[in-house]
């Protein structure tokens, strides 16, 4: 079992900048693969990001990909996503996933997942 806190939510002003954090339970935090998703209003929940079990390896929305970073300290047993130059448009409920093995974009593969932190882009 893995238990999942995010963090980081924040209103914030167009074209500024946010982390994330999500933090970790358990001692295997680092046999995990670890995703982002959002969900705004009314849509469904989306891929952000996502990071391999070592870090090596990440993936990203094609929308997202040069304003948004994903990495993770396994030591700290923590994942983050910056998030740079803010849209309106990524208003969302952002939430951190884990699954035992290989990262993947897909959300049905995920086992785990946080309770979701609010970030809202104000224009």
């Amino acid at each position: 079992q893995v238990q999942l806190v995010e963090s980081g939510g924040a209103l914030v002003q167009a074209g500024g900048s946010l982390r994330l954090s999500c933090a970790a339970s358990g001692r295997t935090f680092s046999r995990y693969a670890m995703g982002w998703f959002r969900q705004a209003p009314g849509k469904e929940r989306e891929f952000v990001a996502a990071i391999s079990r070592t870090g090596g390896v990440a993936d990203y929305a094609d929308s997202l990909k040069g304003r948004f970073t994903i990495s993770r300290d396994n030591a700290k047993n923590t994942v983050y996503l910056q998030m740079n130059s803010l849209k309106p448009e990524d208003t969302a409920v952002y939430y951190c996933a884990g699954r035992f093995g290989t990262s993947t974009t897909q959300l049905y593969h995920y086992d785990y997942w946080g309770q979701g932190t609010q970030v809202t882009v104000s224009s």
